[in-house]
């Protein structure tokens, strides 16, 4: 009797999730289930092709790592070029005439109590 079909309390049991978390599943389609009027019935055979089809490849970080560094390596003069290519686009941004200068005061001109204008 092992394709029997099975109630999502069974379900939420056997796959230890919550029942609303089986209930969202449901609703959103990510999970195979047959519906009978308002119920909702799974087979525990699909139920455990559907877990197979989710399973996700674990990698090897310091392998990952070690290949992320050498294809992004560079010399040194070059990461100097783009530190200082990056200050000077941000300093363009800052203080272009658009935004005005800094130290300036919008308003009616009159003096504030620092004594600028």
């Amino acid at each position: 009797m092992e394709d029997a079909f099975s109630t999502i309390d069974e379900i939420s049991h056997y796959l230890k999730l919550k029942p609303s978390t089986i209930y969202t599943m449901v609703a959103e389609k990510r999970i195979p289930h047959f519906r009978v009027g308002r119920l909702v019935r799974f087979r525990k055979s699909e139920i455990d092709l559907w877990m197979g089809g989710n399973r996700k490849e674990c990698i090897d970080i310091s392998r990952a790592a070690r290949k992320a560094l050498k294809t992004a390596r560079t010399p040194a003069r070059d990461i100097n070029k783009l530190v200082k290519k990056a200050i000077e686009q941000s300093k363009r941004i800052d203080y272009t005439s658009s935004h005005g200068k800094p130290d300036q005061v919008k308003g009616l001109g009159k003096e504030v109590p620092d004594g600028t204008v």
